[in-house]
């Protein structure tokens, strides 16, 4: 299997080469089984890809999903080498994103997880769903017949001492050698025990001396049982593994909440955990909403200590406000989602526009110190701290424009960064120049503290 979907990875024009690994890596840093099986898809560069896939790679990985899910029974992930460790190390399993289901029935966690999965599907940007399964497991199971067993006057201790002789051998003695000591084990030949049937003609002797068959003592079945028992904290669970393509991640997974329960209902003592990166994104949210009205209120602070007044600090804070609308504006058009890079972009942007605030609003207050009107303070304010204030959005700008313009691997945490400033800046730039001096002359009074007259400054 692992040969054939190779040569379906390498029938695309873009994969040059793909090597393949079976069951666990050799080192044992992995604890999987024999039945995971790992490929590394070298690509051409994006310039010798097919036009259709060269815009996006997600649709190569698509194309790439639905040839692979022609082969039966398989459950495929698409990740990259570094980022594959990083996903396992916070999610616990080989995925982007889990979702694991706790308690303590076998049977019960993989039927709730086929439902989950059956609700999951239907939910736009979820991808690569899979479960990882707990049972599978044959196992020959003997159910001892008590009534059976106090017919032939055997007990329960010998039927089971004898079956763990017949399979697993019973130490009998010890040899030694030197100071070591070694357990001499019996167990039965092969061709008694490695069948249901010869294990079901195991012979025990009863106090009557009659030979009887543990056919005769046990309920002997067949039955799937746990194959690989996965535990956190002590408690067994069991995982579901996805990832989010086309969309954010944090409205995905939060649709997918509210869909699992409201269609989904646990038993008694089992519960649910969404893990992985959603995970990892809502404590890194949780300390944005915590940082950003701290930032905002050590701006103002200073703007405060600098201007002695709050209301050119809260006039400059409101252009800050509208500079982040830029940033959204910026996000909704390159289609790039709100994340934690984004977050800290905002915060950057935030910044840059105090600067350009700070600059413009003490070039005004300077002008009126010397005799000038509110309004053409403010116009001759706007028309001469232009060249200043485009030179420092500018460079800001296009130095961040390749990156909220980089498709290139690794490009993904760099550019909503970069585009949250390019485009904050961008529309702070006519925020500065036409509605911050609006807002000023609106909110201007004749009574308003100046600054001192400067005898250098030159108008």
């Amino acid at each position: 299997m692992a040969n054939q979907a190779r040569t379906v990875l390498c029938s695309f024009p873009e994969v040059p080469q793909c090597t393949s690994q079976v069951g666990r890596p050799d080192d044992g840093t992995d604890t999987t089984g024999f039945f995971n099986t790992e490929y590394f898809v070298d690509l051409k560069p994006k310039e010798q890809w097919r036009p259709v896939f060269r815009q996006n790679k997600d649709e190569l990985i698509a194309a790439m999903s639905r040839e692979l899910n022609k082969i039966p029974g398989v459950v495929w992930g698409f990740s990259q080498p570094i980022e594959d460790n990083m996903e396992e190390a916070v999610s616990g399993v080989k995925g982007e994103l889990a979702t694991k289901i706790y308690g303590d029935d076998l049977n019960v966690l993989e039927q709730k997880a086929d439902q989950i999965v059956s609700v999951m599907r239907q939910i736009k940007g979820i991808e690569d769903l899979g479960v990882f399964r707990v049972l599978g497991q044959p196992n020959l199971n003997f159910e001892v017949d008590r009534a059976q067993a106090a017919r032939y006057q055997i007990n329960v201790a010998d039927i089971q001492d004898a079956i763990q002789t017949a399979a697993g051998g019973n130490a009998l003695t010890q040899v030694l050698r030197g100071e070591a000591r070694y357990d001499l084990v019996m167990r039965y030949l092969p061709q008694y025990r490695t069948t249901k049937e010869a294990l079901e003609n195991i012979r025990l002797l009863s106090p009557s001396g009659e030979r009887v068959s543990l056919a005769q003592l046990c309920k002997i079945k067949e039955q799937d049982g746990g194959s690989e028992i996965y535990r956190e904290a002590n408690q067994r669970y069991i995982a579901i593994k996805y990832s989010v393509r086309g969309r954010d991640i944090g409205s995905a997974v939060e649709e997918a909440i509210r869909r699992v329960n409201a269609q989904i209902q646990l038993p008694r003592g089992y519960r649910l955990d969404w893990e992985g990166e959603y995970e990892s994104q809502r404590r890194a949210q949780a300390r944005l909403f915590l940082i950003v009205p701290i930032t905002v209120l050590v701006i103002f602070m200073i703007l405060y200590s600098m201007f002695r007044s709050s209301k050119w600090a809260a006039l400059i804070l409101a252009t800050v406000a509208m500079a982040s609308i830029g940033g959204l504006v910026a996000l909704l058009v390159t289609d790039a989602h709100f994340s934690v890079s984004s977050g800290i972009g905002f915060l950057a942007l935030f910044g840059v526009s105090v600067q350009t605030g700070v600059i413009m609003l003490e070039y005004i207050n300077q002008l009126r110190s010397r005799g000038h009107t509110i309004v053409n303070s403010a116009v001759d304010g706007a028309v001469l701290r232009l060249r200043p204030i485009m030179m420092t959005m500018l460079v800001a700008t296009l130095g961040l424009l390749p990156a909220a313009t980089s498709h290139a691997i690794g490009s993904d945490s760099q550019r909503p960064f970069a585009i949250v400033v390019v485009g904050g800046l961008m529309v702070n730039l006519a925020m500065s120049i036409f509605i911050l001096p609006t807002l000023y002359v609106w909110s201007a009074r004749k009574d308003d503290k100046l600054p001192e007259r400067e005898e250098s400054f030159e108008t």
